[in-house]
């Protein structure tokens, strides 16, 4: 375990500092892109004619074992390993990537409602035009504090927990919940499988990240309204993280929204709060997503030394 945690807090510091190097991944696909790939070819592939939700769960079964193999081998190479462990686990987490996608929202609101409705349709993946600026920031917010689950804390959590071949499972199986996770015709009986492993390999990660954000925040408020409210989301997961956001800055967040045209009847989280968010409650997020994650560094660092 020790070995493990200090090639993780290894890769979450070159997270972290570097982000993703775009100069690579303009010469070489980006292994997310390559998940992407082979989601895309079982999708066109499998999901035809019945038994639909079989066909799905033999798709991620192959996404998964394919995923874990290559782990497995990479990580068994003589000496270069476990450098190239830390290499991945760094490129498969997202801290910085976050952070500046997130923040560029904010500054694009300080610009106009034009620009903030462009930049944040970056990172979510509702109707844009539908949004007035309080609604941009606190889709901003939403995206920053489920995605610090689902982009850091979970594949930290699974590569502490297996290694490389762990956080790779995890990315496969993650890429394939947003790809065909959706309950629409075509992906609703194929997707599940995909949707539900999703669902569960989030379970701890995503408590996890709503403690480290009430942490970060030193907020009891945040605690509560995270105990009270998460399991108000429609997503089993993504209320933890929201729900802590939400009552660390005092906003009321998630509520109705509009996909493709149709209005949502989710309810707020932390209702009594805020729901006028700045381009400052994002800036707010930022730093708390930050320190939320450097509880996390810390957190790995006391598994290290065990």
């Amino acid at each position: 375990m020790s070995e493990i945690a200090l090639m993780l807090a290894a890769a979450m510091i070159l997270d972290a500092v570097f982000g993703e190097p775009e100069p690579l991944w303009r010469r070489a696909p980006h292994p997310a892109v390559l998940m992407g790939r082979a989601v895309a070819w079982l999708d066109h592939t499998l999901n035809a004619g019945g038994t639909r939700r079989i066909k799905g769960a033999l798709a991620v079964v192959i996404l998964a074992t394919a995923a874990g193999c290559l782990g497995l081998a990479i990580s068994a190479i003589p000496v270069l390993g476990p450098v190239l462990s830390v290499l991945g686990a760094a490129i498969l987490l997202a801290q910085k990537s976050l952070v500046e996608h997130v923040a560029a929202v904010a500054d694009a609101l300080r610009q106009g409602l034009a620009e903030a409705r462009h930049a944040v349709s970056m990172i979510v993946g509702r109707d844009p035009e539908t949004l007035d600026e309080p609604a941009v920031a606190r889709a901003a917010i939403e995206s920053c504090a489920e995605n610090f689950s689902d982009g850091v804390i979970a594949p930290a959590f699974w590569f502490l927990v297996a290694g490389l071949p762990g956080i790779l499972i995890y990315k496969a199986v993650n890429t394939a919940d947003s790809m065909i996770g959706h309950r629409t015709e075509k992906h609703r009986e194929f997707g599940w499988a995909a949707a539900r492993l999703d669902d569960v390999l989030n379970l701890v990660p995503a408590r996890l990240s709503g403690l480290l954000i009430a942490a970060a925040a030193v907020s009891a408020e945040s605690v509560q309204v995270m105990w009270r409210d998460a399991r108000l989301h429609k997503s089993p997961n993504a209320g933890w993280p929201e729900a802590a956001t939400a009552g660390a800055l005092g906003l009321a967040l998630a509520g109705p929204r509009i996909y493709d045209g149709i209005e949502t009847s989710d309810p707020y989280l932390n209702p009594e709060g805020r729901r006028v968010a700045t381009a400052s409650d994002i800036d707010a997020t930022v730093a708390l997503i930050w320190r939320a994650w450097g509880a996390a560094l810390a957190l790995v660092a006391v598994f290290a030394l065990l």
